[in-house]
């Protein structure tokens, strides 16, 4: 299967060499968007064997997954899997990913950590349970761990899925989005892996730019009448 791997990286040299390296040694190309770091992932990226885009400066993840994307669907990927490249993502879940893509019956699968949350930080289990709640209610679809950026997308579906929401607000927008073209949103468990790293995820900010999507969104969807509402 033509299938690619895209990790939006932004000050991640300490574990993106490793990351990238489990990777391909399951043959799977990587492109790591370097998102303005100052440090030297870019290098790390490259000496792990992966190709590098690289933004001059930090523009969000947002921004890093629609360049991974348009790389993607400019090289002819069938489909390609984002993940991060801090080390929480496990390489070792591609397989399973593979796996659901190869039997179809989704156009886009969303990896699921809250099967296992025992190491999770408790404020990140709250607010992923409440963040998955209120976008399963308005995609009509459930999805158990929405904020999960273990993700695989069919390639033929990326021009669909127009991104506004730059940073990690964007992962929301593009779920609400498949859900309003009618895309089939699968699940598949992954590991949840928490070390010493400190999270890029600020519960405050990252959930008010949440809400802040969510309310453009709901407010678009009563103008155009077809996007899902809460019910």
């Amino acid at each position: 299967m033509n299938v690619g791997v895209i990790i939006p990286a932004f000050q991640e040299a300490a574990a993106i060499q490793g990351v990238v390296r489990a990777i391909r040694a399951q043959g799977l190309a990587v492109v790591v968007v370097d998102d303005g770091s100052a440090d030297a992932t870019a290098a790390e990226a490259e000496k792990g064997g992966a190709i590098v885009l690289r933004h001059a400066r930090n523009q969000g993840k947002g921004v890093a997954l629609r360049t991974g994307f348009a790389y993607a669907r400019q090289h002819g990927y069938a489909a390609v899997i984002t993940l991060d490249g801090d080390g929480q993502h496990d390489p070792a879940d591609l397989p399973a990913l593979l796996a659901a893509y190869a039997r179809g019956g989704a156009d886009v699968l969303v990896g699921n950590r809250m099967t296992d949350v025992a190491r999770m930080p408790r404020i990140r289990r709250w607010t992923n349970r409440f963040m998955s709640w209120l976008l399963s209610r308005m995609m009509g679809q459930t999805v158990p761990d929405t904020q999960c950026g273990y993700r695989l997308f069919r390639c033929d579906v990326l021009p669909e899925l127009p991104l506004t929401a730059e940073r990690y607000a964007a992962e929301s927008e593009i779920l609400l989005e498949a859900a309003r073209r009618g895309l089939r949103i699968g699940a598949v468990p992954v590991k949840t892996i928490y070390g010493g790293e400190r999270s890029k995820v600020h519960p405050v900010s990252d959930t008010v730019r949440f809400l802040a999507m969510v309310w453009r969104y709901q407010r678009k969807a009563k103008q155009d009448g077809t996007r899902p509402m809460v019910r």
